[in-house]
């Protein structure tokens, strides 16, 4: 349907992406941004901090290659030049999101937009207020880091995680509070860094809601590489006294370190949105409740990305993006129209090893009672692995045993983001273990461990 008036408020994966395709399809679409096109947890963020384990990557590279046939190699990191690498990745994102929207037509305001009514948009602009009215309203403002009350941060030694890239300096000994995946990946990209790290772990593993297997792996990783982990310590205060900062847990243990950094969660920029000029239903937490189709309680509004409680990925917020513009357009009428499965969604953690799933997890089926089948090769016996000289790791595959159909997956090594795909795809597209495994790969690559995995 075209001329439909779309205002979509936030400028981040969700937000952009609804933008963009219900540009497309025809609508007068404005977007309005208030800090970063492309989003500030995406630019700011997500990408800043695999810049940084990239760089780490390659550090650790360099010291594994006396095993490759080369000597008295030396690297080391220069912060500045980090820095510049960070901000010129940012910066060309930024204008790559813009363009991308400016070319579809789309209207950007740089402002603050808030509710005044269920098809009513104010944004206050640096050159005065604008008012808008639409027929749909796509909130996609995102989240923020969350900070708890006995948190004092001062973004200079105690840091959130948008506090930590590009840094100022690389910390000498970094606590880091939190032990999902944002806390390991900033345990991982200090550590590469040269940075002392503590990891404070309120439970008795890392990454307590992944493969055990997997998290034993990383939690040995980190142990060969000299970080201190302090299990079963619930972080309740923190104390900074000059250069140095204090982290004291529930149980009386503490933490010494030069910067202390929380990665605790996210709370949803649900506030000063103008809810309240709405009858717009939120949960506890302030997470916009939401249908299949993303739309609110009110059926002009929607909300995409963290602020919609699902899936917080940015692979999810991009594609809710698009259903809701498919959705506002109305072109899920008279035709298939598949809904999110967010069961069936691809995610990885960037330490090293990388840690990706997919689907049901074996933990998850044995916890239900559900029959599986289980195989696994490890990445020891795979030629690209040993000729890259970083054998770590395994691929799993997780198998319906009646009919063959790829339930899920979990991979664990160098790549294994990238590898997670194919195993994503089988399970999206109800493949079987034998498809994967007739498939015809390149030698040697990783990905023929998939193909043994499937046997």
């Amino acid at each position: 349907m075209a001329n439909k008036r779309v205002v979509v408020i936030g400028g981040g994966p969700a937000g952009h992406d609804a933008a963009t395709y219900a540009a497309r399809f025809g609508a007068e679409v404005t977007l309005i941004e208030r800090d970063i096109v492309g989003g500030a947890a995406h630019l700011r963020d997500c990408v800043p901090s695999k810049s940084m384990i990239a760089t780490g990557g390659a550090l650790s590279f360099a010291r594994r290659l006396d095993g490759m046939g080369l000597a008295n190699v030396e690297t080391g990191v220069e912060a500045e030049h980090l820095r510049a690498r960070i901000q010129g990745i940012e910066q060309r994102l930024e204008q790559s999101v813009t363009q991308l929207l400016t070319s579809q037509g789309v209207t950007i305001h740089r402002g603050t937009g808030r509710l005044l009514s269920p098809n009513e948009v104010c944004v206050d602009t640096p050159n005065g207020v604008v008012k808008l009215t639409a027929d749909a309203i796509v909130l996609a403002t995102g989240s923020r880091p969350r900070i708890p009350e006995w948190a004092p941060i001062d973004h200079e030694r105690v840091l959130t995680t948008r506090d930590a890239y590009p840094p100022e300096q690389i910390p000498e000994h970094l606590i880091v509070v939190g032990s999902g995946v944002t806390g390991v990946e900033f345990v991982h990209m200090f550590a590469s860094l040269g940075s002392e790290v503590t990891l404070i772990v309120s439970r008795q593993q890392v990454l307590p809601q992944k493969d055990p297997e997997a998290a034993a792996l990383l939690e040995q990783n980190f142990l060969d590489r000299g970080v201190q982990l302090l299990k079963g310590a619930r972080a309740t205060g923190i104390l900074r006294k000059g250069q140095s900062v204090t982290v004291h847990c529930s149980d009386g243990r503490i933490a010494q370190g030069s910067h202390a950094l929380l990665a605790i969660g996210s709370d949803p920029n649900s506030q000063d949105l103008g809810l309240e000029n709405t009858d717009i239903a939120i949960d506890s937490d302030g997470y916009i409740q939401v249908d299949h189709n993303l739309r609110s309680s009110i059926p002009t509004i929607y909300a995409a990305g963290d602020l919609s409680g699902k899936l917080p990925l940015s692979s999810v917020a991009a594609m809710q993006g698009r259903k809701i513009a498919e959705h506002i357009m109305g072109l899920h009428e008279g035709r298939e129209h598949r809904h999110l499965d967010y069961d069936k969604a691809a995610s990885a953690i960037f330490t090293e090893p990388e840690i990706a799933d997919v689907g049901l997890a074996e933990a998850e089926a044995f916890a239900t009672g559900r029959k599986i089948r289980v195989t696994k090769v490890p990445f020891s016996s795979n030629a690209k692995a040993l000729i890259n000289n970083d054998p770590l790791g395994f691929v799993k595959i997780v198998s319906d045993p009646n009919t063959g159909h790829v339930l899920g997956g979990s991979i664990v090594g160098q790549h294994a983001a990238e590898l997670i795909s194919v195993v994503a795809l089988a399970v999206s597209a109800n493949l079987k273990v034998q498809d994967i495994h007739e498939s015809l790969f390149v030698y040697p690559t990783l990905s023929e461990a998939l193909s043994e995995a499937a046997e």
